[in-house]
């Protein structure tokens, strides 16, 4: 471009963003075809003269979205503008799960989910017929050690009720406290049959949890505020359907792994789509492990940690 055409294209951008000008207008002021107008406005975006910013807070950021699907060897991203406290960036990541399940072709017929609160925001937020005949699964154990009521069985049930569908519930604790009995239990063929169903599932829908005592699993009872400090310890920054797992995604316990019962990190990391649903600062670190190590093939996440993942080395070969 030289420099008559440069200041002829910031004034045509001038007059149309700023002054709300016509292209025929703005071609009468500096007596150019309005085919030349449009030209202009194209190569002032191209330029960088004009940056054109979507601030509704429902707006994607794509451009993140683009970095981090190359960056980590993802096949899809969702991002979604930081704004104001973490609980709303939780809401708006919540919502924005929900928005790709209905639009996620093919239809995922059986859907491995896992649990939890995120999760259950996604399920609360998805509209009665988002899809027809969408059963889901889920992949890990739930069933709470204590009296205080989780969301693991509301999630499944919703989820499916809402599509029109039927849940299958994994009818077992998610941490046992003897190998032997995750043994037993994985054995009986009604649990086998559930493990066998999540394993066939077409696509699968997971959070993460932290390592400390907000976790889940020690308001669930599996843990205590003396074992996330012991896995804190021992390098874990997070949970995966149950498995705590380090920066570079390897399991961080391998006696408590062997007590969990459900998917394995290996079987979710070659699962052709895989849906991670992460929000807010205390989780990036996990989100990093999940993102790093192949655990997820898409990443529906904020602003704040999409920035900070792109910032972050990944500690280990895309898978």
């Amino acid at each position: 471009m030289n420099d008559s055409d440069e200041i002829l294209a910031v004034k045509a951008a001038e007059l149309y963003y700023e002054a709300g000008k016509t292209q025929d207008e703005i071609g009468a002021a500096l007596s150019v075809s309005r085919w030349k107008v449009g030209r202009l406005l194209v190569q002032a975006r191209e330029h960088g003269f004009v940056r054109i910013e979507i601030v509704h807070p429902s707006a994607r950021r794509f451009s993140l979205e683009r970095e981090l699907v190359g960056a980590y060897g993802l096949k899809d991203a969702v991002v979604v503008p930081t704004i104001d406290s973490d609980s709303d960036v939780q809401a708006r990541v919540a919502q924005a799960a929900a928005d790709y399940l209905t639009t996620l072709r093919p239809v995922p017929r059986t859907l491995g989910v896992s649990w939890g609160r995120t999760l259950h925001a996604v399920a609360a937020r998805l509209r009665p017929g988002w899809s027809v005949g969408v059963n889901p699964v889920q992949i890990n154990g739930s069933v709470s050690s204590t009296r205080q009521a989780t969301a693991a069985v509301d999630t499944a049930v919703m989820i499916a009720r809402k599509a029109q569908g039927s849940a299958t519930l994994l009818p077992s604790p998610a941490i046992f406290e003897q190998v032997e009995t995750r043994r037993a239990i994985e054995a009986d063929r009604a649990v086998q049959s559930v493990l066998a169903l999540a394993r066939s599932a077409s696509a699968y829908l997971f959070s993460a949890g932290v390592v400390d005592t907000s976790s889940v699993h020690v308001d669930s009872g599996y843990l205590t505020s003396a074992d996330v400090a012991r896995l804190a310890e021992r390098g874990a920054v997070g949970d995966v359907v149950g498995r705590f797992i380090t920066e570079d995604g390897a399991v961080a316990d391998e006696e408590l792994n062997a007590r969990t019962l459900g998917l394995t990190l290996d079987e979710l990391r070659s699962a052709h789509t895989s849906i991670a649903v992460i929000a807010g600062q205390a989780k990036q670190r996990i989100a990093h492990a999940i993102v790093a190590s192949g655990l997820c093939t898409t990443l529906i996440t904020d602003e704040a940690s999409a920035n900070y993942l792109l910032g972050a080395v990944p500690t280990r070969g895309v898978t």
